[in-house]
């Protein structure tokens, strides 16, 4: 089964390995200095799915069909029925699994060796979608060095910029470097097919960055419809391949600011900042802190919320009464820590995938075990059925028969397209 890959990349020192701790719990060293993550560091963040668990239609039939009782008032899951092998499921708030990859090593000068170098840019092609953590408070040069907070929002804003700006430009001469590696003999190659022979041969040389076909042509219209007089390829100057190469990045690399920090910037420090992806404020430090409390049972708290709990206030002492509170401010005064919310948009809005579960009893939605619902797959959105039995098992997808919408109960073949929560039960030769 394919998980998706979200890689979290920034320039050292602006919070990447809290708000990476804060995604996952994982035990890392958060330090402030720079290089304190020396390795990719991966682990298991889990999103809320979009829509309600189906669990909750299960319950709502079998209490209609009074072979259920109400949920009652101490139910620790409120309701929740599902026994979910991965991930969790509370009040039908069903948490599905993504792989959060830490990268370490961005400095400039990255794509000529410096820092990680190529071990850093091969962390990055291995993922399905970049997060970048930027400074929003603008407390650290471009290599991580501390220059103090309250600085003025021009300086923020600039250095806001300058980050974003040098994670392009790294990535920029990274693929330009692979396609100036053999340029000229490759393009003379093709030169008889014209522009087709020519984006397949780019696509060739890009296909370890994950490059599509379909991506690299839409990049390469983009190029040319920039481009009026350019020449036959094998006569191009390395400036005019390094253009192609920003608007490939662009297509290959569209990059998710988590604006960190943000509760310590100055105000207004992101307006006019321009990045290839969506920007959220961040408050990865807030989002740590929080979500430690909720595991030590200080707190109910509900990751994305703008707000929180005590469960039992008479049992903190004056400084963490005084800490929750000031965290309690916080959310409240920026509408959450941001940490759920770029998750969230990255995984189902701009990677565009759904949440189906796949069931052996399309009856009673439950596996040979009798488990109910106990898997939930993240995949792309508008995915066929047999694709989708492949990722279960590949004895699933070669032996597809049909499949058995478990809600409407109806029949659909290999190249129906689920929705977003259905359940499918699929039936294959043995």
């Amino acid at each position: 089964m394919n998980k998706v890959r979200i890689g979290l990349v920034g320039k050292p020192n602006v919070g990447k390995s809290t708000f990476f701790s804060a995604a996952t719990l994982a035990k890392v060293d958060i330090a402030n200095y720079p290089f304190c993550t020396i390795e990719p560091n991966v682990g298991v963040a889990f999103v809320a799915a979009r829509l309600p668990c189906p669990c909750k239609d299960l319950r709502a039939k079998l209490e209609a069909e009074g072979r259920l009782e109400p949920v009652a008032d101490d139910d620790a899951r409120e309701g929740s029925l599902c026994e979910p092998r991965t991930g969790s499921c509370v009040g039908h708030r069903r948490l599905v699994p993504c792989f959060l990859v830490d990268i370490a090593g961005l400095v400039p000068g990255a794509s000529e060796g410096r820092g990680r170098g190529n071990a850093f840019l091969a962390d990055l092609a291995n993922c399905n979608a970049l997060i970048q953590v930027v400074d929003a408070a603008g407390s650290t040069d471009l290599e991580g060095n501390p220059q103090g907070l309250n600085q003025t929002v021009e300086t923020a804003r600039s250095r806001v910029n300058e980050e974003i700006e040098f994670l392009g430009l790294e990535l920029d001469a990274w693929i330009a470097g692979l396609l100036n590696d053999g340029w000229v003999r490759g393009v003379r190659r093709v030169q008889a097919e014209g522009d087709k022979g020519l984006t397949s041969f780019i696509h060739e040389r890009l296909t370890g960055l994950g490059a599509t076909l379909q991506s690299v042509t839409s990049a390469y219209e983009a190029f040319r419809s920039e481009q009026t007089e350019l020449g036959s390829p094998w006569d191009w100057k390395e400036s005019v391949i390094a253009s192609l190469a920003v608007h490939l990045r662009k297509a290959l690399f569209p990059i998710h600011i988590a604006a960190n920090k943000f509760d310590v910037a100055p105000e207004g420090v992101l307006d006019g900042v321009v990045a290839n992806g969506i920007i959220v404020p961040c408050m990865a430090d807030v989002e740590l802190g929080l979500r430690r409390a909720a595991g030590a049972e200080l707190i109910a708290y509900v990751p994305g919320s703008n707000g929180f709990s005590f469960t039992d206030a008479s049992s903190l002492n004056e400084a963490q009464l005084k800490a929750l509170d000031h965290m309690q401010e916080r959310l409240h005064s920026n509408q959450g820590t941001g940490v759920a919310t770029v998750l969230d948009t990255v995984l189902f809005d701009e990677l565009d995938h759904i949440v189906v579960y796949p069931v052996q009893d399309e009856a009673r939605w439950t596996d040979g075990d009798g488990k109910i619902l106990p898997d939930a797959f993240v995949v792309p959105s508008a995915i066929l059925a047999k694709a989708l039995a492949y990722k279960v098992h590949s004895d699933l997808g070669d032996g597809f028969i049909r499949g058995v919408d478990g809600r409407s109960r109806r029949v659909v073949g290999s190249d129906y397209e689920l929705q977003d929560g259905d359940v499918l039960k699929i039936h294959a030769k043995s």
